[in-house]
């Protein structure tokens, strides 16, 4: 039977979510069976990943810190299709994937010590085999008895290399290259210590070494052989009562250790962590639960930790608390009430370091906006997605018998001259960009609107230039919801109360505010003071408790001087702090963090008066003025929160495949995608399950993750 038309879908939203459904619905094997439409509100693409250029400098201007992860199976798979897609031409500054992403092996957590300092502890995680995004051998290479094994094998490698330095094994040693990151973290930390013992600290020491290599060598393999018998006869009794046999050994003997030297510290606290896993997994039934990981969701991770026999010291370590300023896991934005749901913590984890390729990081070469939305609207374009700039959804109605979408009102913002296509993009050292402002001048009335200040993404924007009613039937036969979670209750009023789901959905499923801020300096950080490599560091003193080492993108910049160093800084924004001097607050908090606080990365940047502001690039005036200068914003629209994965939550979340009304999904790293935290992989991976839902394709066993435990 042939189709007498295709089928026309309007998706709501340009972030990773709505591009990713879009991109699935016209691949060019569907046969153009779908007409898709792209509604957005302003004039640029990217969501909570959106960035802008500036015109006098054409420097990035980012919502926050973005950084892609080496196991972003589905996101990176996404990309590297859009670039082979787009066949830049040979001359063009990003033409394939890999000028636009490159491998990232450092990464750090910082810590205050009893002391009081603060201290870094950096690690470089080598290479692993192949690409994200390459094709599977299995469908998919994840599972709980695989992740526990691999566990084993990091337990078996650091506490090896604490016996004997000169035996630590390579980073091909193991499954992921985690064993070589520890190996070489290991090497790092243990150098100085031995070298430091005389006598009967010595001694003490290499009695210490001798009987954990003992005891490993036994234990590890009789419990990897116990956890092989539970995967068959579902019995965690007996490998449960041996690890804790086992932790007690270890922790009797680490002790002898950390009597030493306090450096060591640090390693028991990651043994402490993976034994407290593998004891809990055992535990809980995890292993042989058809639920997986996400029968530990009902408890906040720091919890179950400790519930299975983590020491106070463990869950209260920078490694931990680097996990939750990873996801801003703090509700109502207040540090005081850390909440992360464990099975996703654990899932994160595992696939976090276990199953990374090339590199644990991936960064990206220039902003989000021109590395990731404007090759995808290049091609989205030339496949004859249409996309409505300046269109706000308002509101979405349902038929009379609530089985469907009937209408959809939509808020035309601003008007576009000529034929009524709104070009987008800029040109900046060859790179198509997204400006930080709307191209004023291709807008009806827009020397008044730039002369105003118009900005169409701030939350209390009612400008109206007209409205519109989509009509099932008419405008659309399917709708695709793919905006924050934050804006979902306000315009989703009528299928909260048609369904209970959406109701428990939009009640338990909550975000928090983020703040960033960015600064271009004169000097290189390492003649100011920082002595590793360029590196992505978490868990130090909030306001803003990451860093991140943006030197790269100064070549795709367009300074008449250019500046010699980047640096992006980012934290939860508390919600006590959202109010109309948001954007004034999160100034003033960048500027007392770098009075006070960013000596410790940067010790010659500041002085017995504070912070040296010459240092700061394109800056006129003196003293503070000077980092109005620099770039600050406060995420507090709805759009823009960051949607938290808390303990009890995750259940609630609705999937995409999950058709409660015949013609509507959604798409969101809000949604229940396999992935539940707020990252490009689990948008990437529900916009995947959008257009499966509205397709068939793609077949959700080609979503790597997806089934994961």
């Amino acid at each position: 039977m042939v189709q007498d038309r295709a089928k026309r879908v309007s998706i709501f939203g340009g972030g990773c979510a709505g591009i990713a459904a879009a991109f699935e619905l016209t691949r060019p094997e569907h046969g153009g069976a779908f007409d898709v439409t792209i509604y957005q509100m302003g004039w640029r693409l990217g969501g909570k990943g959106a960035s802008g250029r500036d015109a006098a400098t054409g420097r990035i201007e980012e919502h926050g810190l973005h950084l892609w992860m080496g196991f972003y199976e589905n996101a990176f798979r996404f990309m590297r299709d859009c670039y082979d897609e787009l066949d830049r031409p040979e001359d063009h500054p990003m033409r394939r994937f890999e000028d636009a992403f490159k491998p990232d092996n450092y990464v750090g957590v910082t810590e205050k010590g009893l002391d009081g300092q603060w201290s870094n502890w950096s690690a470089y995680f080598p290479p692993a085999a192949g690409q994200p995004g390459d094709p599977f051998a299995v469908r998919n290479p994840f599972s709980v008895k695989g992740y526990l094994t691999q566990c084993l094998h990091l337990l078996r490698t650091l506490l090896l290399s604490v016996q004997d330095k000169g035996h630590l094994p390579s980073a091909e040693d193991g499954p992921a290259s985690l064993t070589g990151a520890a190996a070489s973290l290991i090497t790092s930390l243990l150098s100085t210590v031995r070298s430091d013992l005389t006598g009967t600290a010595k001694r003490a020491a290499r009695y210490g070494q001798l009987a954990l290599g003992a005891l490993i060598l036994e234990a590890i393999s009789v419990l990897q052989g116990l956890i092989d018998g539970v995967t068959r006869n579902g019995d965690a009794a007996k490998p449960a009562g041996l690890l804790d046999q086992l932790s007690g050994a270890i922790r009797y003997q680490f002790e002898l250790l950390l009597a030493t030297d306090p450096e060591v510290r640090r390693i028991w606290e990651i043994v402490d962590t993976v034994l407290a896993i593998i004891r809990g997994c055992l535990r809980e039934g995890v292993l042989f639960s058809p639920q997986g990981f996400d029968l530990l969701d009902k408890y906040d991770w720091r919890e179950w930790l400790k519930s299975h026999g983590a020491a106070q010291a463990t869950i209260d370590s920078a490694f931990i608390r680097g996990s939750y300023d990873l996801l801003f896991a703090y509700e109502n934005g207040d540090i005081s009430k850390p909440q992360l749901a464990a099975g996703q913590a654990l899932r994160g984890a595992m696939r976090m370091f276990f199953t990374y390729r090339g590199a644990l990081f991936w960064k990206m070469q220039a902003g989000m906006g021109d590395v990731v939305f404007a090759p995808a609207y290049e091609v989205l374009k030339a496949r004859g997605v249409k996309f409505e700039f300046f269109h706000r959804l308002d509101d979405i109605h349902l038929s009379d018998d609530k089985t469907h979408v009937e209408t959809l009102d939509v808020t035309v913002q601003a008007e576009v001259k000529e034929d009524g296509t709104y070009d987008p993009l800029v040109d900046v050292k060859g790179l198509p960009c997204w400006p930080s402002l709307p191209n004023y001048d291709q807008l009806k009335y827009g020397r008044q609107l730039a002369k105003a200040g118009w900005n169409p993404e701030e939350a209390d924007d009612d400008r109206t230039a007209d409205t519109k009613t989509l009509k099932v039937g008419e405008d659309f036969d399917f709708a695709v919801l793919a905006v924050g979670f934050g804006a979902v209750p306000g315009l989703c009023s009528e299928l909260i109360a048609a369904d209970p789901k959406w109701k428990r959905m939009t009640e338990e499923v909550k975000t928090v505010a983020t703040q960033a801020f960015q600064v271009w300096l004169t000097e290189n950080v390492d003649d100011l003071g920082w002595e590793e490599p360029p590196i992505n560091i978490s868990g130090y003193v909030e306001p803003f408790d990451t860093w991140a080492d943006m030197r790269q993108l100064i070549k795709v910049e367009d300074w008449q001087d250019d500046p010699k160093s980047i640096a992006y800084f980012c934290s939860v924004l508390p919600d006590t702090q959202t109010g109309d001097d948001a954007h004034e607050i999160v100034r003033q908090s960048a500027v007392t963090f770098l009075n006070r606080d960013v000596a410790h990365f940067w010790p010659g940047a500041v002085g017995e008066d504070g912070f040296d502001w010459d240092l700061l690039a394109g800056a006129e005036g003196s003293g503070e003025a000077r980092f109005d200068s620099q770039f600050w914003t406060a995420n507090t629209a709805p759009t823009e929160r960051y949607v938290l994965s808390l303990p009890g939550s995750l259940e609630h979340r609705i999937s995409p495949l999950d058709n409660r009304f015949d013609n509507f999904t959604i798409a969101g790293d809000w949604t229940g995608c396999g992935h539940q935290a707020g990252c490009v992989e689990a948008a990437v991976m529900s916009g995947l399950l959008a257009a499966s839902a509205l397709s068939g394709a793609p077949r959700l066993s080609h979503i790597i993750g997806y089934d994961h435990p």
